[in-house]
């Protein structure tokens, strides 16, 4: 266990550095992805460190797809690219907390399954994200069918809706691949493949549901749109509350939806896995 969290630690460190030093994170969220890289990279080990790491890679690539065609819509969102130590911590703080509990327990199977269920939710929703609002066809509220703006917190679309289920299966199938190079048990496979599948799809959901009903969402006076953004928007003028909670920020609300990737998808493979 020393070797290998040492080498959490230095694998850890190692990708938060060139994460920075490539604009994927701005300095706070490199030291935060530093320390859930080490935790789970150094606690959990080669199969944690595979899963992370799609999540990451996948997820920084699509950032970068049509840049031009995403740029009128930052100001919707309440941050860029560039991830901050909040959306570090509410996409990978859960998945940390589990390393935790994978070592303690002694490797219990389910706090690997419920790891990937969070990996599965956070990856469909950012996948949903980066390529929904893309989508040539009007997105519509996920409550009400009502036609919004590409971008609007809890819109839907057919594309996003693909992206979100393609980015689930991803992880399900590398998590499927982790386990059959690790142990020659192939008798659950097929459980854990839906079983991921299915919770980070649903947990992506959850977060478009929050995001139509209780996500604080504001509006700007001057552009006359809803935004992310508070107290100021994008052009410098301020913004005034339109719904929601304050208190449950786009980084809260993903973290939300890890948390039923996870229980959807533990759920699901102690059913039928």
């Amino acid at each position: 266990m020393g070797i290998q969290l040492l080498a959490g630690v230095l694998l850890g460190v190692t990708v938060a550095g060139l994460s920075w030093r490539a604009g994927a994170l701005n300095r706070s969220g490199a030291w935060a992805s530093a320390i859930v890289g080490t935790l789970i990279f150094g606690l959990g080990g080669l199969a944690w460190a595979g899963l992370l790491l799609t999540f990451f890679l996948s997820s920084s690539v699509l950032s970068r797809v049509y840049l031009r065609r995403k740029a009128g819509l930052g100001e919707k969102f309440s941050k860029g690219f560039r991830r901050d130590w909040g959306q570090v911590l509410a996409n990978g703080g859960l998945g940390a907390l589990l390393a935790v509990v994978y070592w303690v327990t002694s490797q219990q199977p389910w706090v690997w399954v419920a790891f990937a269920g969070v990996m599965a939710a956070v990856t469909a929703d950012t996948w949903a994200t980066e390529l929904g609002v893309l989508s040539r066809s009007q997105p519509r509220r996920i409550t009400s069918g009502r036609p919004v703006e590409p971008g609007t917190s809890g819109a839907v679309s057919p594309l996003g809706s693909l992206a979100a289920f393609l980015g689930s299966l991803l992880i399900a199938v590398a998590a499927c691949f982790m386990v059959i190079v690790s142990t020659p048990d192939r008798s659950g496979i097929l459980g854990l493949l839906v079983s991921v599948t299915f919770g980070g799809v649903c947990g992506s959901f959850f977060d478009s549901f929050l995001g139509a009903t209780v996500q604080g969402i504001y509006y700007c006076p001057n552009c006359e749109k809803e935004t992310e953004h508070h107290p100021l928007h994008t052009c410098g003028a301020g913004t005034t509350r339109l719904r929601g909670w304050v208190w449950l920020n786009n980084d809260v609300v993903n973290f939300f939806a890890s948390v039923i990737g996870m229980l959807v998808a533990v759920c699901l493979w102690v059913l039928y896995g």
